[in-house]
């Protein structure tokens, strides 16, 4: 018996495997008790036996048992666990215990059934340990000696195991949401093949105000908001597996077919379900997530570079419209290393002083006199050479650049607008791009009035233009707010490269707009045959409806500028009057061509007269449209 305990104790001290072990226990004790068959079944937490050892025991057997719930009748085996005290069948042809499963024993020979309850420290049971025997009766005592020294081995092994399994559970499961962790996650993605492209993808989701939750309500309802949202992401990719890799990050990795078949859906899947607002400790909180995605292609050398990949597609999303999904191609690395290169360059130019403003003018199409100037912005690059904006537009993606630009850009405008009003110049109105930056980090209002204020310079002489970007998507009511909060100082807003986004006419009906500017890719096509003529002619048509005033962009020849005239068209700007340049040019073509006075400006401190009601939104006249009337 002591020899039996010292090599069970010493394969449990050394770490070997439960299987391994209870084999091991049923080999000797079969040696010591030669016409008996042993064997082990484990109790799972909802009552059901599996087997674990019986080498003795044909397979077949041991398979048939797998799943049983333990109960009064249930052989005996599944009884002793149910009773939690041995059970003896000396007959199990006749005995009510084994009447469902007679037909198992019986072709094997088995006439008699012993089996205790292998309990562990705490009183539950873990299993039980049983002898079969090919003769009716039951056990002797030195069997229930060593039955009593095997239940206690089998109890330590069984403990040591389940012990083993929660260390790895809690090595490997997130505490919060129950998901698989970032270990397990390196893990399986560390077991997946390669050689098949299209075999496997990956998702991987942020969720993009977990911090504002956190700040805003306490750590305690983003737990809560963690909580749900992993297990809205689990359920909506069943029967793929999702992980949490920390912090707000999520991932999946599909293996499903329908979901390799349509990456898109998958991922649309998961955006719908986070839709439901979520109670996070008094408070009802809409998850807000942006997931990116990649499928293994002939192009991956390992799984590491589709990892890489669908982080390339998240930070892209991420940049370019959070709440959405991106799925990865080719030149997004390089889109993004560019925006990266932007950022930097921008950042380095604005600490070393190297961006100004230049600008174009906005003119009467019928006089050709200067109504108005655009702002915009130009890089000096280390070698002197001037980049235009389009050139690093990506840099506004990042809200430390965006608002270095724009506060350098309000400087500049306001102090060039001091300037030529000392000098007599009847300068009207300048207008400067605001990025979708500006308006999200809120309080523009203030920022605009404390740039001019700097200078002396009333907000009547500035309007902000703005492009779609920065209305839509999850942004679209904090830019709404902004808009209408710097629209009751005063200011005037323009939509710009009116025509070319997604739904630009709807726009007009929502966004409480002053001016529309005509995107140059329409004018640029005005021919009496192009349909770009009837486009720009209904556009003309809907704003002067609306009460809305029209600048034309991008005019390049006298044919535009006839055509344009032709249509009503007022205000317009372009190369045929002037390329952007920088201060000092742009002060001689004022001296030239601003238009005069007598017509143009409004009385020192009058605001912008009120023209019409475009919903909920008037419409400010402009001196210059009166002039021009």
């Amino acid at each position: 018996m002591l020899r039996l305990q010292n090599i069970i104790l010493e394969m449990v001290a050394k770490g070997e495997g439960l299987k391994r072990t209870t084999d091991r226990l049923c080999v000797e004790v079969e040696r010591m008790v030669p016409d008996i068959i042993c064997s082990v079944l484990t109790v799972d937490h909802a009552g059901l036996l599996h087997p674990l050892s019986g080498p003795s025991l044909p397979e077949s057997y041991s398979a048939a048992l797998d799943g049983l719930a333990i109960g009064p009748n249930t052989g005996s085996c599944g009884t002793a666990a149910y009773l939690q005290a041995p059970v003896s069948v000396t007959d199990i042809e006749h005995d009510p215990l084994w009447a469902n499963y007679k037909q198992l024993a019986l072709p094997l020979g088995f006439k008699a059934c012993w089996s205790s309850p292998i309990c562990g420290s705490q009183g539950r049971v873990l299993g039980t340990f049983a002898f079969y025997y090919r003769r009716h009766r039951g056990p002797s005592e030195i069997e229930e000696k060593i039955v009593g020294t095997c239940l206690h081995l089998c109890a330590i092994a069984l403990e040591r195991h389940e012990r083993v399994l929660e260390r790895d559970r809690l090595a490997n499961v997130d505490g919060l949401t129950g998901l698989s962790n970032r270990a397990c996650f390196s893990a399986a993605l560390g077991a997946l093949t390669c050689a098949e492209p299209g075999a496997w993808a990956l998702l991987v989701a942020d969720l993009d105000n977990l911090k504002m939750v956190n700040d805003t309500f306490g750590h305690h309802a983003g737990d809560i908001l963690l909580e749900e949202v992993a297990s809205r992401i689990a359920a909506a990719c069943e029967p793929d597996k999702a992980y949490r890799l920390g912090g707000d990050e999520f991932a999946v990795i599909v293996q499903a077919p329908e979901a390799l078949r349509d990456l898109d859906a998958a991922a649309a899947r998961i955006l719908e379900r986070l839709i439901e607002p979520v109670q996070c400790d008094g408070h009802l909180v809409h998850p807000q997530a942006t997931i990116g995605g990649a499928i293994l292609s002939h192009a991956d050398h390992g799984a590491d570079s589709v990892r890489q990949n669908a982080d390339f597609a998240l930070y892209h999303a991420k940049e370019t419209g959070r709440g959405g999904f991106v799925r990865y191609w080719p030149g997004i690395g390089t889109a993004i290393t560019h925006r990266l290169s932007a950022i930097r360059d921008v950042g380095i130019a604005l600490r070393e002083s190297r961006l100004d403003a230049y600008y174009q003018p906005v003119v009467r199409l019928d006089t050709r006199e200067i109504i108005g100037l655009e702002a915009l912005c130009r890089l000096t690059t280390e070698s002197g050479e001037i980049v235009s904006a389009a050139e690093f537009s990506d840099a506004t993606s990042d809200m430390l650049v965006a608002s270095g630009m724009t506060e350098l850009m309000l400087s500049r405008v306001a102090s060039d607008i001091r300037a030529w009003l000392d000098m007599g110049i009847p300068i009207q109105h300048v207008s400067i791009n605001l990025s979708a930056a500006d308006f999200q980090r809120g309080g523009l209002d203030a920022q605009l009035i404390r740039a001019f204020q700097r200078e002396n310079v009333s907000l009547e002489h500035l309007i902000v233009e703005i492009t779609e970007d920065v209305y839509l998507g999850r942004g679209a009511l904090v830019a709404t707010r902004e808009i209408k909060a710097i629209r009751r100082k005063g200011l005037r807003v323009a939509l710009d490269d009116f025509g070319t986004g997604f739904a630009s006419l709807t726009h007009l009906l929502t966004v409480p707009a002053d001016v529309i500017k005509i995107d140059k890719s329409f004018i640029g096509r005005l021919t009496p045959e192009d349909a770009s003529s009837a486009i720009v002619e209904g556009l003309f048509l809907i704003a002067r409806k609306l009460g809305i005033h029209v600048i034309a962009e991008g005019i390049e020849t006298e044919s535009q500028l006839s055509q344009l005239r032709d249509f009503g068209c007022l205000f317009g700007q372009g190369y045929l009057f002037s390329r952007p340049v920088d201060r000092h040019a742009t002060t001689d073509l004022l001296l030239r061509l601003a238009q005069k006075p007598a017509k143009s400006i409004a009385p020192p401190g009058a605001g912008p007269r009120i023209l019409a009601v475009k919903g909920s939104y008037p419409q400010r006249e402009f001196p210059w449209a009166a002039a021009a009337r």
